[in-house]
């Protein structure tokens, strides 16, 4: 299964506080460790809310609202997706993590869709135009 495995914002990563070297060293050596295990397929960090931009739907229109965003503890500082065989796996490599940020920290962990997570919804048609977009996306 993947998991988008998703680092919540705090007060410093939302001014723009930027992560120490040893903090780097870190999780530099979780990230290579995740690699050499075959779990992370991607991972980055985000700029703070102030330098992006929300999009908002109702009905037809379209309204772009520019950060910052107010709640931070809704907020996405960083993320990964991983593959793992359970979520159970995913919480095992998430406690093994360096602490994220200086302080309290919060990483949270998603199940990602798969095909058969759609049932019949999910048409042949759709199954083959799916996977020209992941074969696709693995050209580039």
């Amino acid at each position: 299964m993947r998991v988008l495995v998703i680092v919540k914002a705090t007060k410093d990563s939302e001014a723009g506080v930027m992560p120490g070297e040893q903090l780097l060293n870190d999780m530099g050596r979780f990230n290579e460790e995740l690699v050499r295990a075959g779990v992370m397929l991607a991972g980055e960090g985000l700029h703070p809310s102030s330098r992006g931009k929300r999009v908002e739907f109702s009905g037809s229109r379209r309204t772009v609202v520019d950060g910052p965003f107010s709640e931070t503890k809704e907020l996405v500082a960083g993320f990964w997706i991983w593959q793992v065989s359970s979520i159970e796996e995913a919480v095992e490599w998430a406690k093994r993590c360096p602490n994220p940020h200086p302080g309290d920290s919060t990483i949270e962990i998603r199940p990602l869709f798969e095909a058969e997570d759609f049932g019949d919804a999910l048409t042949p048609e759709l199954r083959e135009q799916e996977q020209r977009l992941r074969d696709a996306l693995t050209q580039h």
